[in-house]
């Protein structure tokens, strides 16, 4: 028995010498350690990574959400101003200079305040893509900063977001708004149109043209997607299995901590927001995790167990050989 014992010890200690020693000082060379802002937008981040000539900028831009901020809005004058948004954020909206306006139905709930100011104030500084444009009124949605342009307008309309367009939103919802336009997610049956819709093969032909049809307009929106950002955004269906929770929360807080000179633009989703996205995507990448999670003491009660029988095997069929 105390060479087992001794045996067991060494390995555990061999074990957790490369556990513990070896495998982070990898990690650490192969990936830098990146701290999150607690989902803050106040323009921390996008300063302190900014070449000299744009910190300036960026600075002014950010001190500016701040004022507007403070500005008290009026939800109701903030819903007139609304309807020049609503054409083309909606359910079905169409492509619209590489990516698809998401739905703002639950952009109250899950988006924080700051976020859709800078958002309406200037779409590439907000999402942080501001060094895809020599001017960031060339970005999809830079339309807007003409549209609603003084700052008590922006205050009225995100008071509006605020109150009106923040209901309670499903996991699936907020996934839908803030990352479907972009991210298919097979697990989910989920396009970057939305949905798979259910439809049958042709009975004498055996074809179905209607699901010809779907993937055909799946492959026109994802061309699209591709040559907007550079490459298909990938699909999200196991990425809360292949990412540390960490990583997903930094990435998605900012995508530039992670990936310097990346396409993908900040979502700018509040506390809540990140909970129902990260839910969401815990659900679809594994759905197995609460049966698993219930099987786990049974297992580990066999393996007691068994553990106990083969100590008293072992202690009968040697007892006389020592």
């Amino acid at each position: 028995m105390n060479k087992e014992l001794k045996i067991l010890g060494i390995v555990a200690a061999f074990t957790l010498v490369l556990y513990w020693g070896v495998e982070p000082f990898a990690h650490s060379q192969m990936h830098k350690h990146v701290e999150g802002h607690g989902l803050v937008y106040d323009g921390t981040a996008d300063i302190e990574e900014a070449s000299k000539d744009k910190k300036e900028v960026k600075k002014k831009f950010w001190a500016d959400v701040k004022k507007i901020a403070a500005l008290k809005g009026d939800a109701k004058a903030g819903e007139a101003t609304y309807a020049m948004c609503a054409g083309c954020h909606m359910e079905g909206a169409t492509n619209m200079g590489g990516v698809t306006p998401p739905s703002l139905e639950h952009a109250g709930a899950i988006y924080d305040k700051n976020f859709l100011i800078a958002l309406i104030k200037n779409p590439a500084m907000a999402t942080n893509v501001d060094h895809k444009y020599k001017d960031t009124a060339t970005h999809p949605m830079g339309g807007v900063m003409s549209m609603v342009s003084s700052d008590q307008d922006i205050a009225n309309v995100v008071a509006y977001l605020k109150e009106k367009k923040a209901g309670e939103v499903t996991p699936r919802e907020a996934y839908k708004e803030a990352c479907g336009r972009c991210h298919a997610n097979r697990y989910a049956k989920l396009t970057q149109l939305g949905e798979i819709p259910k439809t049958k093969s042709n009975i004498k032909t055996g074809q179905d043209i209607e699901k010809m049809k779907y993937d055909q307009k799946v492959a026109e929106e994802q061309a699209a997607l591709a040559d907007y950002l550079g490459k298909l955004p990938p699909d999200l269906s196991i990425i809360y299995r292949a990412r540390s929770e960490h990583f997903l929360d930094t990435f998605i807080e900012n995508p530039q901590s992670q990936l310097p000179g990346t396409a993908m633009p900040r979502t700018g989703l509040n506390h809540e927001g990140m909970e129902k996205v990260m839910a969401f995507l815990e659900e679809t990448g594994d759905p197995s995790a609460p049966a698993r999670a219930a099987l786990g003491p049974w297992v580990l009660l066999f393996f007691v167990i068994f553990t106990i029988l083969a100590y008293l095997w072992k202690q009968s069929h040697w007892r006389d050989l020592h």
